[in-house]
């Protein structure tokens, strides 16, 4: 792991406690559609994994939705995330759902394991995204799916002005207050400025070897649903 990776990590673990209240401010309580128009993208899936999976509130939503009928996997690198995830209500009844500490970059399962992988919200935060991609790819099955939401700027003038002082200027006060980690409310909001234009993600994906690619911006470009399959 990078001393950038180790750096990350840190920060995740520190803001554990905090990070479904940092989801609600960053997306101003838009993430909880942007879920569910995740979960509905999957199909006929028998089996998923949820990389980056933090405090687990997509594979809880994947697994209210199919009533625990597809097997999940959830993985993330910080061990205060899963703690949390584990501890959330919602486990109990979720007989299907497992979490793992993993690495996004070395995931600990077999080639062609599963029908869908998921990460929303990390993509932007894995320095390596192609080296991650063609992990992804290694795990799924033929025909499997890759599922990446991720926030992203407005392609409108207008909307970008304001999105800019949300995360510029008030994000980092009001989250920094709240978290007591300024840091990490610095952070975050860059990371989606330097994020890939949907374009040149979609580039990525397909040079690590992921076909037939769509994308569907949601709340005017605010955050970006992308889908792609494995040849």
């Amino acid at each position: 792991m990078s001393n950038t990776n180790i750096l990350i990590k840190k920060m995740f673990d520190a803001i554990a406690p905090r990070y479904d209240f940092l989801n609600r401010s960053l997306s101003l309580g838009q993430d909880i559609y942007w879920r569910r128009i995740m979960a509905a993208s999957i199909g006929g899936a028998s089996n998923l994994l949820d990389v980056a999976c933090g405090t687990g509130d997509v594979a809880f939503e994947i697994a209210k939705r199919y009533n625990n009928r597809i097997e999940i996997y959830g993985t993330d690198f910080s061990e205060e995330m899963l703690r949390i995830a584990k501890k959330k209500g919602s486990v109990k009844d979720c007989n299907n759902l497992f979490f793992v500490a993993a690495d996004a970059l070395l995931l600990p399962f077999a080639d062609n394991r599963f029908d869908a992988v998921t990460i929303a919200f990390g993509i932007r935060n894995i320095e390596d995204k192609k080296r991650a991609l063609k992990e992804f790819i290694r795990v799924l099955k033929r025909d499997g799916s890759v599922l990446i939401l991720e926030l992203t700027a407005p392609e409108n003038r207008f909307l970008m002005e304001l999105y800019m002082l949300y995360f510029k200027k008030i994000l980092p006060v009001v989250g920094g207050l709240f978290s007591k980690n300024f840091q990490a409310y610095r952070y975050l909001p860059d990371s989606v400025m330097k994020f890939p234009k949907s374009s040149e993600f979609v580039k990525i994906m397909e040079q690590s070897g992921f076909k037939k690619i769509k994308v569907k911006r949601l709340s005017l470009g605010a955050a970006t649903l992308f889908i792609g399959y494995k040849g």
